[in-house]
């Protein structure tokens, strides 16, 4: 983890998340790129062409002046830290920036009193999050420190999801975090016995990783939905990290059997890493 991206719209949530680049840019000595959308407005669009340049300075210069204040704070002293200023909120373009610099991961913040609220429904956290192609770190409170214990990545074991996985497990390794699969059995047409989900568990591991090692790291769940067993597991063995696959830009991944994912992320009280299919 070299590169940090980290979406900033001077909100308290942009800051939790630059809070947490930083506890992680120390950690591993990592370069935080933080990235403003600049949003011109209509007005000035359609202004003259002279007038609408010399607003455009304007508006850039102010929000240049506003950001560089906004990234004087303690806990980014002795980091290396690149602004970035984009016009035009484009939240999609996020993703470009990450492919210039290389980067390898992006932390946003998002609003929400009770789970991660407006995240994957329309919010800019889920253009990011759709157009990415690197892993996306979400939170909604401050980090205490850039350690994750235990992780719950939910898996319906098709094959689809390896990738996902592969990039899951290459990211707990470098955290330090141990990666707990859980596998949700839904009733009615959902039902599985025990046996087929084994099986599939199999043939996923063999292909993914060419062994069965991590067939002790699973655990079976059985719930109403798919979002209820994974957050029930998850508090059930103080899981501090919720890892989520994604379809990217076709839309989030339908996983556990039809469930959403986005459920599961909008009811977390949990950070919320996302890897995409």
């Amino acid at each position: 983890m070299k590169k940090i991206i980290v979406p900033i719209d001077f909100s308290e949530h942009s800051e939790f998340a630059l809070k947490a680049a930083a506890k992680f840019a120390k950690k591993f000595d990592a370069e935080i790129l933080a990235l403003h959308m600049l949003e011109l407005t209509d007005v000035m669009l359609t202004a003259s062409e002279g007038f609408q340049d010399e607003k455009a300075v304007f508006f850039f210069k102010l929000a240049e002046q506003r950001f560089e204040n906004f990234l004087q704070k303690d806990y980014l002293k002795g980091i290396k830290l690149t602004p970035i200023i984009k016009h035009f909120k484009v939240f999609s373009e996020v993703n470009d920036v990450a492919e210039k610099h290389g980067a390898d991961i992006i932390i946003m913040g998002s609003h929400g009193t009770s789970g991660i609220v407006e995240l994957f429904v329309g919010s800019n956290t889920e253009r990011v999050v759709r157009n990415a192609d690197i892993p996306v770190l979400v939170i909604k409170k401050d980090l205490k420190e850039a350690t994750f214990k235990k992780a719950v990545l939910a898996c319906d074991f098709s094959v689809e999801t390896i990738k996902a996985y592969l990039n899951a497990t290459k990211m707990m390794q470098k955290l330090g975090c141990d990666l707990h699969i859980v596998h949700v059995n839904l009733p009615n047409n959902s039902f599985k016995s025990s046996e087929i989900i084994e099986k599939q568990a199999v043939n996923f591991f063999t292909e993914a990783d060419g062994n069965l090692d991590k067939m002790s790291h699973v655990h079976y769940i059985c719930d109403y939905t798919a979002e209820e067993g994974v957050l029930h597991f998850a508090n059930k063995i103080n899981a501090d990290l919720i890892v989520v696959p994604t379809h990217g830009r076709k839309g989030l991944a339908h996983f556990l059997e039809g469930s959403v994912s986005e459920d599961i992320a909008n009811h977390a009280n949990l950070p919320v890493m996302t890897f995409k299919i």
